[in-house]
């Protein structure tokens, strides 16, 4: 079994379905998303509750909001200034080229879509990549602390290999299965807050038997 796989099959065993990202629309996913930068998920659904409670959690109500307002409602989720930025770089572009659509964004490429995302001022690769996962249904893996701690202290590839580096290892290494790359990240932000925290609980980890090995180098290439 390939060594991705195996891990996979582990965590999955061990943990069972995640279902992830909550939300209750594409466009609460991709807010919570961008809110979620530099927190934890309990005070972006604060965040996400308050936006509700004033109704505003659609694109067009959100857009046509004072950027005070909205950086208010968005107060628990820290950074709330900076976050209010960055939903309006967002909502800027999301009402410029798709009206507001998630439906209408999704008939594009995964490829064309993540350039697309990167060029909004404040979205980086993760949230990119989870916008385009968990929001538009587009098979491109998410990168984050927890996966490269786990990857890295099994021997797979350096911490201090890139973002990209690391994306290719999954994009090469499985199928682009939708499904499986929603499972397996949340399984990875699962093991690094139980087990593979900075001060790592080997002992009861589920992966404490997966033997130490390395991955062959990583093409660079495109995301389809």
């Amino acid at each position: 079994m390939k060594p991705l796989l195996k891990i996979y099959h582990k965590l999955c065993s061990f943990y069972g379905p995640q279902n992830w990202w909550p939300g209750d629309t594409p466009f609460e996913v991709a807010v919570g998303a961008i809110l979620t930068q530099n927190t934890n998920w309990t005070n972006v659904e604060k965040a996400i509750r308050n936006l509700k409670a004033a109704g505003m959690l659609s694109a067009r109500t959100m857009h046509a909001l004072p950027i005070e307002k909205l950086a208010g409602l968005i107060r628990p989720a820290g950074y709330f200034n900076i976050k209010a930025q960055r939903l309006r770089c967002f909502l800027d572009f999301f009402m410029t080229q798709y009206d507001g659509s998630m439906k209408r964004m999704q008939k594009k490429t995964t490829g064309l879509l993540r350039e697309e995302l990167l060029a909004v001022k404040g979205i980086g690769p993760e949230t990119a990549d989870s916008i385009l996962l968990y929001a538009l249904e587009k098979p491109s893996f998410v990168i984050d602390a927890y996966t490269k701690r786990v990857l890295s202290r099994h021997g797979i590839l350096e911490y201090k290999a890139s973002y990209d580096e690391y994306q290719q290892l999954f994009h090469q290494g499985l199928n682009q299965n939708l499904q499986l790359y929603n499972e397996f990240h949340a399984l990875f932000v699962m093991t690094g807050k139980d087990y593979c925290k900075p001060k790592p609980r080997c002992e009861s980890c589920p992966l404490k038997d997966i033997k130490l090995f390395r991955a062959a180098p990583v093409r660079q290439s495109s995301p389809r």
